[in-house]
């Protein structure tokens, strides 16, 4: 086990402690929550510096394409993350193992508009599927939406495969009416700009099986 005398922690942890799971439309059977995810080997946190060692990385590339980062470029990358304070990348740690098993990241967008608020986006979930029945796709994700909430977020929003709303309408996002497309410009694919649009019609005349993404929203406002 490698040894970390001094870590650091992305966000101040002390923010998961004020999270309240009665507030979530998620159904948890047992009841959990980040203050106590359901095993006492279980730990969720902010990242910390040293989740290098931990398989945070080896995490992410069950979810997409990682690349070849070295220990520099990950920890470059999570001061910049921490001096923005914009960035509030959480996990759960299998501590009998010194492993992380899920990760999930809230960014905050700061706005001009609704007073200068902030809006929330769901990034990055991710669940080592070795863990399944211990609800932590739930629990991960239900905790950066309530912490987008406990930061003052107007809304939370999240791109999603067709085969995944079911999920997030069952934890309280909703698909926007008449916004329910996705449309992004790719350049790392080797064209200068790739343009992927997919809608909710085209996808319900494919079938269910259809990977195409929807833009679904967590609205914080009464």
């Amino acid at each position: 086990m490698v040894q970390h005398p001094q870590e650091t922690y992305l966000y101040d942890p002390s923010l998961l402690l004020k999270l309240d799971f009665h507030r979530t439309p998620a159904t948890f059977k047992p009841f959990i929550s980040a203050a106590n995810p359901g095993e006492p080997w279980m730990k969720v946190r902010p990242l910390k510096d040293t989740d290098y060692d931990r398989g945070f990385l080896q995490l992410l590339s069950q979810l997409t394409h990682v690349g070849n980062v070295n220990r520099t470029q990950f920890l470059t990358r999570f001061s910049q993350m921490k001096a923005s304070g914009d960035y509030f990348v959480t996990v759960i740690e299998d501590t009998r193992k010194n492993e992380i098993i899920g990760a999930a990241s809230l960014v905050i967008e700061r706005k001009f508009i609704h007073n200068c608020s902030v809006r929330g986006r769901l990034e990055d979930v991710v669940v080592n599927d070795t863990y399944r029945g211990k609800q932590l796709g739930k629990l991960i994700v239900v905790t950066v939406s309530l912490l987008a909430e406990e930061l003052g977020c107007y809304k939370m929003s999240l791109d999603c495969k067709d085969k995944l709303i079911k999920f997030y309408e069952s934890l309280g996002y909703v698909l926007i009416p008449g916004n329910s497309n996705s449309m992004t410009i790719r350049y790392d694919e080797g064209t200068p700009l790739k343009r992927n649009a997919t809608s909710a019609s085209s996808s319900s005349s494919t079938g269910a099986g259809g990977d195409s993404c929807q833009t679904v929203s967590l609205d914080f406002a009464s």
